[in-house]
């Protein structure tokens, strides 16, 4: 058989099996990368690149061994939602670095953070003095999650005793260029109000709009394919 052909079998038969692997081991993966996940990732897709490019090696050892890991995996994940000990050394814990606005550095070289990894993260949650920190705990997956003190927490409408509105999420009523009418009818609008909206936005056509939403409120969103068309 040609090569080129023998390449595209056994890349479909590595991609399916891997597409059911992911299946089957649920959202967990691609959801939360640890280290013990990106050490798995690895080892599969190396195994399933071998599977399709190997020529010198017979396809089926490769595909039990995709098979193998696959089951591995799959009972680890088992054991972990078991026994929380177990979790605690295959996929480990959050870990507090910082306490109280106390950086916590025997905490931080028992999971080798640094300091410079410390304030890049929390510069990417928007915080950029130390002292505005009440609790920063690292996640398994190396993300680090942060309560503010509440002196420096955000007011809210509950705090100013105003009302609240539940925002709620908005429906898309088209989408490039073709009108949803499934959500006309969930949004409690027909086609002629959404025309005539269009039109006080100076939009002749629907083809015009890549996106239109509305929100639970009411209010129109409109996107059209020329930024300066309205």
């Amino acid at each position: 058989m040609n090569e080129g052909l023998v390449v595209v079998v056994r890349s479909i038969i590595g991609f399916f099996t891997l597409l059911i692997i992911a299946r089957v081991l649920g959202k967990q993966q691609i959801s939360q990368l640890t280290f013990f996940d990106y050490v798995l990732g690895i080892t599969i897709g190396s195994i399933a690149a071998t599977l399709s490019v190997d020529l010198s090696s017979r396809a089926w050892p490769h595909w039990v061994g995709l098979m193998v890991w696959a089951v591995i995996v799959w009972a680890l994940q088992w054991f972990t939602l078991k026994s929380r000990s177990a979790g605690k050394y295959i996929v480990g814990e959050p870990t507090v670095v910082i306490m109280n606005g106390q950086i916590l550095e025997d905490a931080m070289r028992s999971i080798r953070y640094t300091l410079a990894d410390l304030l890049e993260q929390l510069r990417d949650k928007g915080v950029f003095d130390l002292k505005q920190v009440g609790f920063a705990v690292v996640e398994t997956d190396g993300k680090i999650s942060v309560l503010l003190k509440p002196q420096f927490l955000p007011t809210t409408p509950q705090d100013l005793n105003l009302p609240i509105q539940n925002s709620g999420l908005s429906t898309e009523l088209i989408y490039d260029g073709v009108i949803i009418h499934e959500n006309l009818k969930q949004a409690n609008v027909d086609r002629l109000w959404l025309e005539k909206e269009l039109k006080n936005k100076g939009i002749v056509h629907v083809s015009e709009v890549f996106l239109a939403t509305i929100d639970v409120s009411g209010n129109l969103f409109l996107d059209t394919y020329k930024d300066n068309s309205r």
